[in-house]
């Protein structure tokens, strides 16, 4: 089994930072496409960045410049600094990838949700 677990959420102010973290554990063999999304109350969940297999990565329009995704192979670790911080960036978000595992002499990729992280941004 693989998880993923969110850190870092929390209250932001307006202009300020907040950096998540995005840890993967199990039986993992890989991280492949991974990502962030967010969902905001009433709203359906949306992409704010993500690196493709390729390695490029892909930032929401309303993200890009503030937001920076990076990655941690080593660890299995994703994370997302988000500086210049706006109310509208509240949300819950969350972290996915695609991993693949090792079980058997056989490969498996499956792709996988964090249980999500809230971020508040509000003076």
């Amino acid at each position: 089994q693989v998880q993923l677990v969110e850190s870092g959420g929390g209250l932001g102010q307006p202009g300020g930072s907040l950096r998540l973290s995005c840890a993967a554990s199990g039986s993992i063999f890989k991280l492949n496409a991974v990502g962030w999304y967010r969902q905001a109350p009433g709203k359906q969940r949306e992409l704010v960045a993500a690196f493709t297999t390729g390695g490029s990565t892909n930032y929401a329009d309303s993200v890009k410049g503030r937001f920076t995704i990076s990655r941690d192979n080593a660890k299995n670790s994703l994370y997302l600094q988000m500086n210049n911080l706006k109310p509208e960036d509240t949300a819950v978000y969350y972290c996915n990838a695609d991993v693949t595992r090792a079980s058997g002499g056989y490969y498996y990729t499956d792709n996988y949700w964090g249980q999500g992280t809230q971020v508040t941004v509000s003076s």
